[in-house]
């Protein structure tokens, strides 16, 4: 069976899985999204994701058309149909269509997407030798422009810098935030390790808070090993002993070059191993 679409309530062959190109999740990048992992059917914190998704639609004043538990429902329904077991779930709701212009009040029926799939992010190899990544031009959006904390349908500031990294032969890039900061990658939260100390920007860096680097706090706490939230700048990066990055896709995967410099001895660190076998774990309870 093709690959089933859910759009408000229904599902659609991927190929017939349309919106209205008058929706302005589409004119202007009006609406927000969650991107979600399953492991044997089941998705990783799923209620964290969907607590952050209404959280982002109320910042932006979008009124989500129905219930955390119908949207539960519904996920976990899409995976059903799809046979899906470990999959990637992308999970969309956009302002509505309307009238061309900005204004939201002109807009009708917002649309909720399920799309649930297989994907790799990275290559395996990049998980056992570690990451080369640099350090992009574009800054974080500045947190009084649109907070990165909303998760919305507008990430071309992400692409921006994203698209530095690939040029550079980078498959991802670091970003800095307006005070000249770390704050995060394109499209993962980033940590380090110093003198067994785990490291990462704090919330008010200008990074989204990521549901997989809390999990790595999380577990960080129960094996013993001290975590901090705490600037840090490009030169806290440069001296670490161990980077890496955390996310729903990319899950936890190891840096060994920032910059043109390598971290400590360039390979995978101890602690960064621990970590991803612990996090591998904990996915599958």
């Amino acid at each position: 069976m093709p690959l089933q679409i859910y759009i408000s309530g229904k599902f659609y062959d991927k190929e017939n899985a349309k919106i209205s190109v008058y929706d302005h999740g589409l004119l202007y990048g009006d609406g927000v999204f969650e991107g979600m992992r399953s492991y044997s059917g089941k998705v990783f914190r799923l209620q964290a994701h969907l607590d952050r998704l209404y959280e982002s639609a109320s910042a932006i004043c979008l009124t989500i058309p129905m219930t955390k538990e119908q949207m539960e429902a519904d996920v976990n329904k899409t995976l059903q149909l799809n046979s899906l077991q470990d999959a990637y779930i992308r999970l969309v709701v956009t302002r509505g269509s309307g009238s061309l212009g900005l204004d939201p009040n002109r807009t009708s029926d917002p649309q909720v997407i399920i799309i649930a799939d297989s994907i790799s992010l990275y290559p395996e190899e990049y998980y056992q030798k570690g990451l080369k990544i640099i350090t992009a031009s574009t800054i974080r959006n500045h947190p009084a422009a649109l907070n990165p904390r909303v998760k919305s349908l507008n990430y071309l500031n992400n692409i921006m810098a994203k698209i530095e990294g690939l040029q550079a032969g980078c498959i991802e890039a670091l970003m800095l935030n307006t005070k000249g900061e770390v704050a995060e990658c394109t499209g993962d939260n980033i940590f380090i390790v110093k003198k067994c100390v785990l490291q990462t920007p704090p919330k008010d860096a200008g990074i989204l808070e990521g549901i997989t680097r809390n999990a790595i706090l999380e577990l960080a706490k129960e094996l013993g090993i001290l975590a901090e939230e705490v600037t840090l700048t490009r030169h806290d990066l440069f001296v670490a002993d161990e980077c890496f990055l955390t996310g729903s896709a990319a899950e936890v995967i190891p840096v060994v070059s920032i910059d043109g410099r390598t971290i400590a001895n360039g390979d995978v660190g101890s602690v960064t191993s621990r970590l991803m076998a612990e996090f591998k774990k904990l996915v599958h309870k």
